[in-house]
């Protein structure tokens, strides 16, 4: 088994990423908004392939304003594309930290979690052995693969 992920991060570089990431969130907060799941759902989304659609129509509110519907409030349109000219390129940055922070939680986790499963197996092995002490380390690990019945409509989940 490869072992992709063995690191030892110092204490001090954990702190400084997270009062790195305090600021980065106390500076953008201000200016940012929260949805349900309901509105993301529902609404019209603009994507990757959207934007240079977006960008020669705000040329074009400009130049030839003729076609403004009347009710179009062009100083909002040109702050919400201000907006996300300055949003995106930092959402991006995020989103790939995100991405290589999650892969390697996901394989520190996978190496972690193979070798557990090898312990409970032979912990197992020691118990139909009658092996000293495996049966309480056993009755405690053996918790987290019980079945739990589903709960009942209107029941809270454990």
């Amino acid at each position: 088994m490869e072992n992709k992920v063995s690191i030892d991060i110092p204490e001090a570089d954990i702190l400084a990423v997270k009062a790195a990431l305090k600021t980065v969130g106390d500076i953008l907060n201000p200016y940012l908004i929260a949805l349900t799941e309901d509105q993301r759902r529902k609404m019209l989304k603009m994507g990757e392939a959207t934007e240079p659609f977006v960008g020669k129509v705000m040329d074009y509110v400009v130049s030839n304003p003729q076609f403004l519907n009347p009710f179009t409030n062009v100083p909002e349109m040109h702050k919400d594309w201000k907006a996300i000219s300055q949003l995106l390129p930092i959402l991006r940055t995020v989103d790939q930290l995100s991405s290589n922070l999650n892969d390697t939680v996901m394989e520190a986790g996978k190496e972690v979690l193979e070798p557990a499963l090898a312990y409970y197996t032979a912990v197992k092995m020691g118990v139909r052995m009658n092996v000293p002490d495996a049966k309480p380390i056993y009755e405690e690990l053996r918790k987290r693969w019980e079945k739990r019945s589903k709960p009942k409509d209107g029941d809270a989940e454990s």
